[in-house]
């Protein structure tokens, strides 16, 4: 069986933004210990309790692979026998945005839950395409119109 692999140019093409993100944060484990983290610091047990479904070897690799990028923070809580405390980083609390965006597609279009909704008076929140310098939403996705692009 022939196997193929990458040319050179193609081993030296740039990644995108997207594809960057991927390597770090890629799999659906990773994303769900993430998740899981949102609210605060966790110990291994109450992350595979809130992930739930994950097996301890597979929760503790993605934790090392985790934390090698950058994205969670172990911390002590006991010396002896050393206990660990995960938390994220800041570029981990960054995904939080990303995760919620993915999440609530998620709830749109599949079967078990629906879209988040404001706690004040219950409507289902909308997430806009924001310039922060123009302060301008713009209505329709960069690229499809607008006269705006993105890269991602």
């Amino acid at each position: 069986m022939l196997r193929r692999v990458p040319s050179a140019s193609m081993a030296a093409e740039p990644r995108s933004p997207l594809g960057l993100a991927l390597d770090r944060v890629g799999d659906r484990w990773s994303l769900l210990v993430v998740e899981s983290l949102l609210d605060g610091p966790r110990r291994f047990g109450e992350i595979a309790d809130a992930v739930g479904g994950i097996a301890p070897n597979i929760l503790a690799a993605r934790l090392r692979r985790l934390e090698q990028a950058g994205i969670v923070v172990a911390r002590p809580y006991e010396h002896r026998p050393v206990r660990l405390e995960y938390g994220l980083s800041v570029d981990g609390r960054e995904l939080a945005s990303a995760i919620r965006l993915l999440a609530d597609w998620g709830g749109r279009h599949g079967d078990a839950s629906e879209a988040a909704r404001h706690d004040v008076c219950g409507t289902p929140l909308e997430a806009r395409w924001w310039c922060p310098t123009c302060r301008e939403a713009l209505e329709e996705p960069p690229g499809e119109g607008s006269g705006g692009t993105v890269r991602l």
